[in-house]
């Protein structure tokens, strides 16, 4: 079985085809971004199927 992938936020961005720090911490401020998990050092990951389910959940909502 393929373990899943932590993304960084940089990683994260770079998927979302250049969307700024700034409004990717912004839509996790009003629950409007892929779940994630804070590592102990305080740093922000997301895995890889949870950042692809939230985009088929875009996808599926326009």
């Amino acid at each position: 079985m393929k373990r899943d992938e932590l993304l960084t936020v940089a990683q994260v961005l770079d998927e979302l085809g250049g969307v700024s720090r700034r409004t990717f911490y912004r839509w996790r401020e009003i629950g409007k971004a892929p779940e994630g998990i804070r590592l102990p050092n305080g740093e922000l990951r997301i895995y890889r199927s949870d950042l692809e389910a939230w985009l088929e959940s875009l996808r599926s909502a326009a």
